[in-house]
């Protein structure tokens, strides 16, 4: 080694840090490429005996560098955090994987057993897996508690073979007694995609143990996101989920919300770029009604939201007593919308909650439906349902629905409403919480029969109770998502995924929501949805403005009402 070269390592090795059992050499920006030029960083590893965390990154490490480092590893069986982030800069892809292989096996002859292991910075790819995949699977890791590999470029292979690992190690781990209870996991930037992120889920869903996963800019959509939030649902200690920019859509977000319903300690969530749009945020709000008690933060920022949805999702979050900060900046709010919104949250004295709009994309002027998933995003809701276990406790046994019913529902009209007597009842199974479309679309149907003869006004009107109590008894998230999708076939909210049919609005379906409104089973926080989205689109409804004006009245003291 030259002279220089010998005198600049001597000068970084004197700016190392030890203390507390932790030997570091950060940020140094060291060429270490053979054994020689590492003799007196592994003089150092060895000389220290209590060895408990190893700071390597910052660097750049060469094959027989490691493969020294690695002997001076095999006694420090103390050593539980190893933090070799950004640790191969200007290194051949094929030199990695070799590397690691070495630093690997270093630590497995020595019984190690790690706790935190941070491999972020790494372009390592698909192959660099392959080279840590031994230690992985290894007793080494079954105490995991932190693994980073975030910005790795481990691509969809790279995400199938740590996931087996993972679930490898997770095997072994339970077999030996102890079983691996990894808590973190980072791995955003590393192009994992659908089938990567979908193979980490069985393996997120398989451990149970996860408080934070951090996997935002992955290129996943809604089958990816869906496979992950089923996943989230057995990670009952789960605080942070950042799944930032990615994209979510509608079945995505519903997928998502659905599976925060059953988590009771979530503290941050970041769905900041995923397009979670206006149904998804609704659908959102009303898993913040009900739940989600010990929430901090939330990110719904540049999701393509408009005025109405971030309105409830702001009256949703009003009671959360430990929020601090909710994010809606870059949405489609326009000037107003977001003057609404600072108003909503200065009224509740929640004005400092609120992170800048300086960003808003101001009004959506597109009034197409959404078609980004093609076909996708076009499933029916039962499919949602039951992919998200919701099918099989809120939906019926399919039903023999009688040939008069079914006459109706296929060409509505009052006089086959009342020829059908008490077989209305065979429309209450033709509604069902977990496919809001086909319900909204039966209501609607049943509504459109109204008329002031007081025989079929009698009928309607009960009928029309009879579904919508039904469809609103279940959880917040369902009648959010219920409501969100009625108000998207009666042409008031923009729907996403190919367009969908509006139904042809008549003031009867109006005359009815006026008297559901003001029965016992429209809560008060189902008034104030309905009231915020109508009111910011009432000329969707200009057709029918005196019925309208009835609603709209009807909503005001549905909402002021104290009881």
């Amino acid at each position: 080694m030259a002279s220089d070269d010998i005198a600049q390592l001597v000068d970084a090795l004197s700016k190392t840090h030890v203390g507390d059992g932790e030997l570091s050499f950060k940020g140094l920006g060291m060429k270490l490429d053979n054994a020689e030029s590492v003799e007196e960083l592994v003089q150092e590893i060895e000389q220290c005996h209590d060895l408990r965390a190893l700071r390597l990154e910052g660097n750049t490490l060469g094959v027989e560098a490691a493969r020294a480092i690695a002997r001076a590893l095999e006694s420090k069986d103390q050593l539980q955090r190893c933090y070799w982030s950004d640790l191969f800069t200007g290194r051949l892809r094929s030199e990695i994987p070799k590397a690691l292989e070495s630093l690997g096996s270093g630590l497995m002859i020595a019984g190690t057993r790690l706790t935190v292991l941070d491999l972020s910075d790494n372009a390592f790819g698909p192959d660099g897996v392959h080279g840590m995949e031994q230690l992985l699977r290894s007793p080494t890791c079954h105490t995991l508690e932190e693994l980073r590999l975030n910005n790795c470029g481990m691509g969809i292979e790279g995400g199938k073979i740590l996931a087996e690992a993972l679930m490898e190690c997770h095997r072994r781990s339970v077999a030996a007694g102890s079983a691996l209870t990894l808590r973190v996991f980072v791995a955003g930037r590393n192009r994992l995609e659908n089938e990567g992120s979908s193979s980490l889920a069985k393996a997120f869903q398989l451990m149970g143990s996860l408080e934070e996963v951090h996997m935002p800019q992955n290129g996943i959509n809604y089958a990816g996101v869906t496979a992950l939030a089923s996943a989230m649902r057995h990670n009952p200690d789960l605080r942070v989920l950042n799944l930032n920019d990615n994209t979510f859509t509608k079945r995505g977000t519903l997928a998502m919300a659905q599976a925060l319903r059953h988590l009771r300690n979530v503290q941050v969530i970041n769905f900041g770029d995923c397009l979670v749009r206006c149904e998804g945020a609704i659908a959102l709000a009303g898993v913040l009604r009900e739940g989600l008690p010990i929430l901090k933060e939330l990110n719904l920022s540049f999701g393509e939201i408009k005025e109405a949805a971030a309105l409830v999702v702001a009256q949703a979050i009003m009671e959360k007593p430990y929020m601090k900060k909710v994010d809606l900046n870059g949405n489609f709010l326009g000037e107003d919308g977001c003057e609404a919104l600072r108003e909503t949250m200065d009224s509740q004295d929640k004005a400092d909650m609120l992170a800048s709009l300086s960003d808003d994309e101001g009004p959506d002027e597109d009034e197409e439906g959404h078609d980004d998933d093609h076909e996708d995003d076009c499933c029916n809701e039962e499919e949602f349902g039951k992919e998200n276990g919701t099918a099989k406790e809120d939906s019926p046994s399919k039903s023999h629905c009688p040939d008069e019913v079914l006459s109706f529902l296929d060409t509505p009209s009052a006089e086959k409403l009342l020829q059908l007597g008490e077989m209305t009842g065979h429309l209450l199974p033709e509604v069902d919480r977990a496919d809001p479309h086909k319900s909204a679309d039966v209501l609607l149907k049943v509504a459109s029969s109204y008329s002031e003869e007081p025989v079929t006004k009698t009928t309607v009107l009960e009928t029309f109770d009879m579904l919508l109590r039904k469809l609103l008894s279940g959880s917040a998230f369902q009648a959010y998502t219920f409501l969100s999708t009625l108000l998207v076939l009666m042409g008031v909210l923009k729907g996403e995924g190919k367009k969908k049919k509006k139904v042809p609005l008549v003031a009867g379906q109006l005359l009815c929501l006026e008297h559901g409104v003001q029965q016992d089973y429209f809560a008060q926080h189902h008034a104030f949805l309905l009231h915020t989205v109508l009111s910011k689109n009432r000329e969707a409804l200009n057709a029918c403005s005196s019925s309208m004006e009835r609603l709209m009245s009807a909503l005001e003291k549905r909402c002021l009402d104290q009881n």
